[in-house]
């Protein structure tokens, strides 16, 4: 287990009050990589230094504590420049760790699926390939970050044009992947059942939730970024409505540029979404800085302006839950109270998610003749059947639809009461 030693470096001001709740998490990412952490040190000052990033003086202090710890490895709560890292691992004679490279670490240990895999292993190329001025065949420090080694992590001591090669093969089959997507997609917006996803910031309870609406049983942990490959299922309101479920990536602040390029895939299924639910973890510390943080994200990759109904999660573990469930009854649909743990809210939330999908439709009972295949053929463009049979010469159909998308299926709508 490497044994570590947190860095951060903040200007005076905002980002100052900020370093603590900030070093708090880089403790959980370097813990939940398997790290054990030793201690943190903090530095103020107006801007970093070109050559070391932190202060000379801060960094004798941390050639101290290596000598008296017994530290193998620092980790810093920023994204260095090769040089800055160089620099550091010569002078401190250990590894050096940033923030970028600390969550490609994760991300690797995390990535199950072959998508997740490739998604992880362009990350990790992309950021190491400007690393490797300099330093010639000697990879290994730089190759070895937190925890086990994941994907991307055989060959990294081989030149360039090598490193280049793999990052081309890589994109070619994430295209793949993005082209079978997309298809995916079409097929989904053919149907015009809509699709959720959710969205939040890393261990806000986003797969609890999933499994609570889809009726999954998909895999749950309060590790940080436990769910990695996308996932989307169908699922249904009491009455039969569908619609798609999407669980995707979780955000962190600071999210590395390389994840966000490579998880595009993943994340343009958040495109495709009629409704984000931005699940929030009520009870973590700086709620509005983690708001603040998945906000920005959605913006940068194109999805600021959908529909979002904020979730906030995890009332189970605050005092006022009885009070924070009442508002469920009062709220205007912008906002839901719930604990997917303890099932509690999950109703109004459902309610809330049935109103913001469905507001337009309304339900039509169709009697269609055999032959009129044409009429029958156009129905899954225009609404969405929930219920079908056989009757004699005709098909029997509840739907749900549009009014003014059923004006020409009006000589078929049956005015009365159906056996069925």
């Amino acid at each position: 287990m490497d044994k570590a030693i947190l860095v951060n470096l903040s200007k005076p001001g905002r980002e100052r009050l900020d370093s603590a709740d900030s070093m708090a998490e880089l403790e959980g990412l370097a813990r939940a990589a398997g790290a054990a952490v030793l201690g943190k040190v903090f530095q103020v000052r107006p801007s970093p230094t070109p050559k070391y990033f932190i202060g000379e003086g801060k960094v004798e202090e941390l050639q101290a504590m290596r000598s008296e710890l017994g530290a193998t490895v620092f980790i810093f709560d920023h994204n260095l420049s090769p040089t800055q890292q160089r620099n550091l691992e010569n002078t401190l004679g250990a590894k050096v760790v940033d923030r970028t490279q600390l969550i490609l670490d994760l991300f690797a240990q995390r990535a199950h699926s072959t998508e997740g895999k490739l998604q992880v292993e362009l990350a990790r190329l992309s950021y190491l390939l400007p690393r490797l001025a300099g330093r010639g065949k000697e990879l290994s420090q730089l190759g070895g970050g937190i925890g086990t080694r994941g994907p991307g992590e055989k060959k990294l001591e081989v030149d360039r044009r090598h490193i280049q090669n793999r990052i081309t093969k890589a994109r070619r089959e994430i295209g793949a992947v993005e082209r079978r997507r997309a298809g995916q997609r079409r097929s989904r917006r053919e149907s015009l059942i809509p699709l959720v996803a959710l969205v939040g910031y890393t261990s806000a309870g986003k797969s609890s939730l999933f499994n609570r609406l889809a009726l999954e049983s998909t895999f749950v942990s309060s590790q940080l970024f436990a769910t990695l490959d996308p996932l989307v299922r169908r699922a249904a309101f009491a009455d039969g409505l569908p619609y798609f479920l999407s669980d995707t990536v979780g955000f962190i602040r600071k999210l590395p540029a390389p994840l966000v390029a490579a998880f595009r895939a993943t994340l343009e299924e958040v495109l495709e979404a009629v409704v984000l639910l931005h699940v929030i973890d009520l009870a973590a510390p700086g709620v509005d800085e983690r708001i603040e943080a998945v906000t920005k994200i959605l913006a940068e990759i194109g999805a600021g302006e959908i529909p979002t109904l904020r979730v906030y999660n995890k009332i189970d573990l605050l005092p006022d839950q009885t009070e924070l469930l009442a508002r469920n009854e009062a709220a205007l649909g912008d906002a839901v109270y719930v604990s997917a743990a303890a099932a509690q809210g999950i109703g109004a939330l459902r309610v809330t998610l049935r109103s913001r999908l469905f507001k337009d439709l309304r339900p039509f009972l169709l009697r269609i003749p055999r032959e009129r295949r044409d009429l029958i053929a156009s129905l899954p463009r225009r609404t969405i059947v929930l219920k079908k049979r056989e009757e004699g010469d005709y098909y029997e159909m509840r739907v749900m639809a549009d009014p003014q998308r059923m004006v020409d299926l009006a000589p078929f709508i049956d005015r009365g009461e159906a056996s069925w």
